[in-house]
């Protein structure tokens, strides 16, 4: 499954196919490393349906937060 790295060659972001595992959906993840933190709780991991204009959007925001 691909992950990408941060400048400092750290894991920030991967991603888990839905076919490979047999899941319902794929998943978008974010390691320690992501800068994401927001308070006490906030989400490491968003359920990947289907791609559209709105999820690529909010992918490309998540990421490019999460390597500031």
């Amino acid at each position: 499954m691909p992950a990408y790295v941060n400048e400092d060659g750290k894991v920030v972001v991967f991603f888990q196919d839905s076919g490979k595992f047999n899941y319902r959906y794929s998943t978008l993840g974010f390691q320690d490393t992501a800068n994401l933190d927001d308070g006490d709780l906030w989400p490491v991991a968003y359920a990947l349906q289907k791609w559209s204009p709105a999820v690529e959007k909010k992918v490309v925001e998540l990421v490019q937060a999460a390597v500031s």
